[in-house]
């Protein structure tokens, strides 16, 4: 078993995601994971990125052992030393558990392991709001007990990973806590009772935080692309349709976070390979563009050459999210560039040059073509609760719905001459 106290350098977020539960059956529909999702994104510029589509796992399902078997071995091949699984947790309920369920109990699964307290609510539209709420953080009076009591086996784990000796364990939005200071105070109470003694509490910075010591907390750890300091180049920038989104130069935001120093004494460094949650956001997505493994292994190079404290792990966001078009994992465009730019890092080798600002000229126009914008804009007001009304509305005057029929059908007639020009 690896000292996880030394050997930690390269931490990867894990998501447990893939794998159907009842939950997302209920909301999303029977059967429902991510890639649902992933599978059928689309493009909505010249040369963007989309769908990003798994090589090596395939659309995997994590209640398979093997691949939580498989994902192991290649993660430690290519210099990844440890995952940090989100934990789901809403005042006793746990929800995508499985996975981490089962790491715990196999301890043939060698991989250095902690995790982080993802409080937030899920919405319908995947932006932790406080509307459309799928299921949400309560945060009852014996909450702070009785979460620290649900991670008492992951933390006395022998591959739990440890910062100075003690189990890591990282919350993701402490600024919605009632009283953090009062929280981390009943966990570490707790943890000194209970047989796994000193535990290291590290806050995420994440939507607009940027302090961890206001919490009584030990540590912060970036979490890009939050809190960005950059401007969109969406002027640049040719869409296909109607976007309300931003899209960022990955030039831009590799600098900012090199550049970025903290108040707080302890911030651990974070980068990613990329990011797009098209998937999960439509025309209201973040998109980094000019992203490519050479650039990835820059920003980590460099991140590694100036982490000052070999005791400081460095974090990827992410493994695996593939909704966030943010994964290490191998997909069918880049193969494993992503993970031999991670060894590469890691033994010391920067590239010839640093990344260079994006260049628009180099992307051709979006092309537009007709029957497409027309599939786009019926699919598009098919979505909304107008056209469900407006349905419903034409059902009840037959007159009405014989006469839209009709021209309906030359319409259709019209297309297929179209198509044939």
């Amino acid at each position: 078993m690896p000292d996880t106290n030394q050997t930690i350098k390269l931490i990867a977020f894990y998501l447990p995601q893939f794998h159907p539960i009842a939950e997302n059956d209920e909301w999303w529909g029977k059967g429902f994971t991510e890639w649902t999702n992933v599978a059928k994104t689309r493009p909505l510029f010249s040369n963007h990125y989309q769908p990003h589509l798994p090589s090596d796992f395939g659309y995997y399902d994590l209640r398979v052992k093997e691949t939580q078997v498989e994902q192991i071995s290649l993660a430690k091949k290519y210099g990844i030393d440890g995952f940090c699984y989100h934990y789901y947790w809403f005042s006793g309920k746990r929800i995508l558990n499985r996975p981490i369920d089962e790491m715990l109990a196999d301890s043939s699964l060698d991989m250095p392991f902690c995790l982080c307290w993802a409080n937030e609510n899920w919405t319908r539209r995947w932006d932790a709001a406080e509307h459309e709420i799928l299921i949400e953080q309560k945060y009852l009076p014996d909450d702070d007990l009785n979460f620290i009591k649900s991670l008492a086996p992951f933390l006395k784990d022998p591959r739990y990973i440890k910062v100075d000796g003690k189990p890591l364990l990282i919350v993701y939005r402490p600024q919605h806590l009632p009283n953090p200071k009062k929280s981390a105070e009943i966990w570490r109470e707790y943890c000194l009772k209970n047989g796994i003694g000193e535990i290291h509490i590290c806050s995420a910075l994440t939507h607009g935080n940027s302090q961890y010591t206001q919490f009584g907390f030990d540590s912060g750890v970036e979490f890009p692309p939050h809190n960005l300091r950059v401007r969109n180049i969406n002027k640049q920038i040719d869409f296909s349709s109607k976007f309300s989104g931003n899209v960022i130069d990955f030039a831009s935001v590799s600098n900012s976070y090199l550049s970025r120093e903290y108040n707080e004494p302890r911030v651990f460094k974070c980068v990613f390979p990329s990011w797009d949650n098209t998937a999960r956001t439509g025309n209201r997505a973040m998109v980094i563009v000019n992203e490519s493994p050479e650039n990835y292994q820059w920003w980590l190079s460099s991140t590694i050459e100036k982490n000052t404290s070999q005791s400081n792990p460095i974090f990827i966001n992410a493994w695996n999210e593939w909704a966030e078009g943010c994964h290490l994992e191998p997909d069918h465009k880049h193969k494993h560039a992503y993970l031999e730019a991670t060894l590469k890092a890691k033994q010391g080798t920067l590239p010839s040059k640093q990344p260079e600002p994006y260049n628009p000229l180099s992307s051709a126009p979006h092309p537009r073509k007709l029957l497409a914008d027309i599939y786009e804009l019926i699919n598009y007001h098919l979505n909304t609760r107008l056209i469900s009304n407006m349905i419903l509305f034409i059902n009840k005057r037959p007159k009405l719905k014989s006469s839209l029929q009709f021209i309906i059908s030359k319409t259709r007639g019209l297309i297929r001459r179209l198509k044939t020009r």
